[in-house]
């Protein structure tokens, strides 16, 4: 737990402010991909269908679009910006490994590459967390 606390304070001591406006950045595609999602009903079950998880979790063509909504939101505004990062990391691991691995990379349809830049900021941001301008700063101070 300490290595936590020290992980967090160099963190908030060194965390460039541009960075803000990255976590922002990628809370903003991960609400707007959940809205494209629920837009485009049948698209995440296809793409489910054809990848390499198993037929029985069809459930997750439900819970991936609200994931992702109600997990953008959050790292958006830099609330609870580490829990956030952490429960869509499994949804792009899926992504990167079993929707989109088994596409060409070159084609039109191809999402990989994006899949794997969202999937590393999110690791980038589990570990470096919120930064100065967020809710979570904000309330640490406030406690303090």
């Amino acid at each position: 737990m300490n290595l936590l606390h020290q992980i967090d304070g160099w963190s908030v001591k060194h965390h460039p402010k541009w960075l803000v406006a990255i976590r922002a950045a990628l809370g903003f595609i991960l609400f707007i991909k959940g809205i494209s999602f629920i837009k485009n009903s049948t698209l995440l079950p296809q793409l489910l269908q054809k990848s390499a998880i198993p037929q029985s979790a069809v459930w997750l063509s439900d819970f991936i679009p609200w994931a992702h909504l109600f997990g953008g939101c959050p790292i958006i505004i830099g609330l609870f910006t580490r829990l956030a990062v952490l429960l869509q990391i499994p949804i792009l691991i899926g992504a990167v490994f079993f929707i989109n691995s088994n596409r060409n990379v070159f084609a039109g349809d191809s999402e990989l590459l994006f899949s794997a830049i969202i999937l590393m900021l999110l690791v980038f941001f589990l570990v470096e967390g919120s930064g100065p301008f967020s809710f979570d700063n904000y309330f640490r101070k406030k406690k303090i």
